[in-house]
């Protein structure tokens, strides 16, 4: 293996950090601890709304860090000692000392995506990459992890028993093993540590993953790309319809279709129970649509004398009637067991 034993003309350290529920203030503590000379870059994803709140993310860190913070912008050079912050509804991309921004598909449901930045972090930097991974719902981050330690990175969770929500910790910690397992204010001692180290290791990036981080810089790509990261499955994308690939790795599996998304296996079972649902109030919506229909032909049919044909409207109401109570009974038993 080689080391980058040469001067740099970027940041040694690239270090990615993920949060969801709970992660405006862990950031803020997070990035209050930040040696001021640190050799980094720092690169934030908070899963947001849709909204401006990123420019508030921007104001409120700056508040605690000497650390230059800034909204990553489409084609930005990467400068060591600024923390770049992910844009509402925009991926955030690191290559070739750039930042990229991208409306590609979701990942995990989430654009900004925690994984599609520490995968594209992991392939372009290898060993000079520190992921971090804060309180949050959910696991997107986890797949984000593996590819950093695949390639030569170090990883560090937040401690679940300290995290506000400790979902997305949790996830990869029982997906992998990691470098070091945390409290925040252990943190900036851990980063202070590793990055002191001036020989870092570089690493062959396994080809999977190459495919993965070209995938997520790409909004459309071709079947034949994906059908090499793993084997078609029998199950369809909840966003677009198109088939998914099973992406095995590990203890955890993930499904991603031609056009770009992905899921975890949690993930995509939400989605299809958000389509299921979806698609019983499409069909209750038609079904009371006929039966206000049926009502107005019996009450016509009746008026103008025709008994017959106002009996055989009446009977298929009845029929219809029946099948709107049990669709609204499965319904109802659907919302329940997302409830539990």
């Amino acid at each position: 293996m080689e080391s980058y034993n040469e001067p740099l003309q970027e940041p040694r350290y690239i270090i990615v950090v993920g949060a969801s529920a709970g992660g405006l203030n862990a950031l803020t503590e997070l990035t209050s601890q930040l040696n001021p000379d640190i050799d980094a870059a720092i690169f934030i994803v908070l899963h947001l709304s849709r909204t401006g709140i990123s420019d508030f993310l921007a104001h409120r860190l700056q508040q605690f860090t000497s650390l230059h913070c800034v909204i990553a912008a489409d084609g930005g050079s990467i400068h060591k000692g600024h923390i770049y912050i992910a844009r509402p509804n925009y991926h955030l991309i690191v290559k070739d000392g750039k930042t990229i921004i991208g409306r590609g598909p979701t990942e995990n449901r989430w654009r900004p995506s925690i994984d599609v930045l520490f995968r594209s972090a992991a392939v372009q930097y290898d060993g000079r990459v520190i992921g971090i991974i804060l309180t949050g719902l959910m696991d997107d981050g986890m797949s984000g992890m593996q590819a950093i330690r695949r390639s030569g990175g170090k990883c560090i969770v937040q401690d679940p028993n300290q995290a506000e929500y400790p979902d997305m910790p949790l996830a990869v910690l029982n997906s992998m093993e990691v470098d070091h397992c945390a409290p925040l204010q252990e943190m900036g001692k851990l980063i202070t540590d590793i990055t002191s180290n001036k020989n870092v290791q570089q690493t062959e990036i396994p080809q999977d993953l190459r495919i993965e981080a070209e995938i997520s810089q790409r909004v459309a790509i071709g079947i034949d790309v994906v059908s090499n990261l793993g084997e078609q499955s029998v199950y369809t994308c909840p966003d677009c319809g198109g088939g998914l690939w099973r992406i095995m790795n590990n203890s955890t599996d993930r499904y991603r279709c031609y056009t770009g998304h992905l899921f975890s296996e949690r993930d995509l079972v939400i989605k299809q129970a958000d389509q299921i649902e979806g698609t019983f109030w499409v069909a209750l919506r038609m079904m009371e649509e006929r039966r206000n229909l049926l009502i107005k032909m019996e009450m016509d049919a009746r008026q103008r004398g025709f008994n017959r044909i106002a009996l055989e409207h009446h009977s298929k109401l009845k029929d219809l009637e029946e099948h709107i109570t049990k669709l609204k009974d499965l319904l109802f038993a659907v919302q329940t067991n997302e409830d539990m």
